[in-house]
């Protein structure tokens, strides 16, 4: 297709050449006015864009020599089209498109105008709006890194580990967890799983025995992967027969107390193959060689310290090891001695029979728990100190049942696991139990009297022996004052026959018949008399012939 601009251009060629041929002036004025129009006046006042390159012939026609300077008045038209073609025409653009449109008309501006009148107005742009700005969006934060990696278990060609879940999770909750592993002299990380273990221990197996190799864990969600956690020393792949474990005797897993000057001999065992190695501290510090001594052999260990002192009490812990197995065991140990005395104790009040005191703990507990307190109190007559109260864990109390009239002292001892303290706080006073101020009445009596009738209790009862066979009466009589007794048989007052023997003894009367017979046989009457009066009692006795 023509260029169009190039068709325009060489109209007034062919004109001016027609004038010529016919002997017509062929100069043109000095400034010719070229009506411009709205939108090539709006192009001028802006850079044009970048238009395509003339052709060669006509951009070197185009080209003066220097395109900054213009001359007010044209030069003479050439003969040739091409120099008619540059003329240079006032008030027109540079012949440069791509450069800004200066004030002064550039040369080319005769085959610009005609481009300018028949080019579309160009679009100006709308002013653009201004955007307020988006705030940042928050940069998604991973998981913290895993806690506590530790080794679980050592085989021939496998090792167990173990971890605790990290402490912060981050944006995300966690998907799982990356085992890597690195060989000794080595700077490769192998991956151990391609996707996350949600578990947190992992078993790596597949590994060469005798290898050392460096363990990392870390864990991963949607934000990222955390920091690696890392076993602080390779672990020597190889089997282990028999993990390490203590053996701790029941009486140590409580607090051991032993007295001051006492010995410490600790046997402890464990198990572990191959032996192994065996560490012993006190709260977190080595031990000292000159306060304690440990022996070890091949499952046990000894420690043992010759005269314990108060600062040997501590946390003792003992540390089996393989590799990276171990197992740990604490020992609570509190050498003690006796404390010292309550610092003071005080008489507070004293009223009837009782006696109230109270007193402070001692300054020194003699490293061990005060256990209760004991109280005495001691006569000012006599002297000699009686218990009173034992273990009593309070610092005050109240004591009674004390003589009215007596003057007593009172002293304290404090107590712990060693015993009584060696000294007693004492009161300075005594506490004197004063007799009540009050007279005696004696009671009136009404005089009794005792006296008494005689009266039978127990009367005799009738009795059957046999001829030749002692027999015996007996009844029972009271009687104030004291009755006289008498017996009688068949009314006849009995005297003195030795074949009867009367008998009285705190009111029972006996009368005992010798070897009686048929003869003796009858009615028998005890009568008591005295000054009041008089009583009788009967009985029968019969006598039976032998059979």
């Amino acid at each position: 297709m023509p260029d169009r601009r190039l068709y325009k251009f060489q109209q007034p060629h062919f004109y001016c050449h027609s004038a010529a041929a016919h002997g017509g002036d062929l100069t043109m004025p000095a400034k010719m006015p070229i009506k411009k129009s709205p939108a090539a006046k709006a192009a001028a006042s802006k850079p044009a864009a970048p238009a395509a390159a003339p052709p060669a012939e006509e951009s070197s026609a185009k080209a003066p020599a220097n395109p900054a300077v213009i001359p007010e008045t044209p030069a003479p038209a050439p003969e040739t089209p091409a120099a008619d073609a540059a003329a240079p025409v006032p008030e027109t653009p540079a012949a440069d498109a791509a450069a800004p449109v200066p004030e002064t008309p550039a040369a080319d501006a005769s085959a610009q105008a005609p481009q300018a009148e028949d080019a579309p107005a160009p679009e100006v742009p709308a002013p653009a709006e201004e955007k307020v700005p988006e705030p940042p969006t928050p940069k998604d934060e991973p998981p913290s890194a895993p806690e506590n990696l530790s080794v679980d278990a050592i085989e021939a060609t496998s090792i167990s580990l173990r971890w605790k879940t990290p402490e912060t999770e981050g944006t995300f909750a966690i998907d799982g967890y990356l085992i890597e592993y690195q060989k000794e002299g080595s700077t490769e990380w192998v991956s151990v799983n391609k996707e996350p273990s949600i578990s947190t221990h992992y078993k790596i197996t597949n590994l060469t025995t005798g290898d050392k190799i460096f363990v990392r864990v870390k864990a991963v969600s949607k934000a990222g992967n955390s920091d690696p956690t890392a076993l602080e020393h390779a672990v020597l792949i190889r089997e282990i027969v028999d993990r390490p474990k203590i053996r701790l005797p029941r009486y140590l897993r409580q607090t051991y107390v032993k007295h001051v000057g006492e010995t410490v001999n600790l046997v402890i065992p464990f198990q572990g193959k191959p032996k192994p190695q065996v560490n012993w501290t006190i709260n977190g510090q080595p031990l000292d060689p000159k306060q304690a001594s440990v022996r070890n052999s091949e499952s046990d260990t000894i420690l043992f310290i010759r005269k314990a002192e108060r600062k040997d009490s501590g946390v003792y812990e003992l540390t089996v090891k393989i590799d990276d197995l171990e197992d740990r065991a604490k020992i609570d140990i509190k050498i003690a001695e006796r404390p010292g005395p309550p610092k003071s104790i005080k008489l507070v009040d004293v009223w009837g029979f009782n006696a109230a005191l109270e007193w402070t703990p001692p300054g020194d507990d003699g490293n061990s728990e005060i256990t209760g307190y004991t109280l005495q109190k001691s006569d000012k007559k006599t002297g000699e100190w009686f218990t009173v109260l034992e273990n009593y864990r309070q610092t005050n109390c109240t004591v009674s049942d004390l003589i009215i009239g007596n003057s007593y002292f009172f002293r304290v001892f404090s107590e712990n696991l060693c015993g009584l303290s060696e000294k007693s706080a004492v009161t300075k006073g005594c506490a004197v139990i004063k007799k009540a101020e009050s007279t005696y009445k004696r009671p009136e009596y009404t005089e009794c009297t005792h006296a008494e009738a005689p009266k039978f209790t127990q009367p005799p009862n009738d009795r059957t022996t046999t001829n030749g066979y002692t027999t015996k009466l007996y009844c029972s009589v009271r009687g104030s004052p004291k009755p006289k007794v008498v017996w009688m048989k068949n009314q006849m007052e009995i005297r003195e026959d030795p074949k009867f023997r009367s008998l009285v003894n705190q009111g029972v009367c006996s009368l005992e018949i010798r070897k009686p017979c048929a003869f003796d046989g009858g009615v028998y009457t005890c009568k008591a008399v005295n000054s009041l009066g008089e009583a009788t009692a009967d009985c029968k006795l019969c006598v039976k012939a032998p059979q």
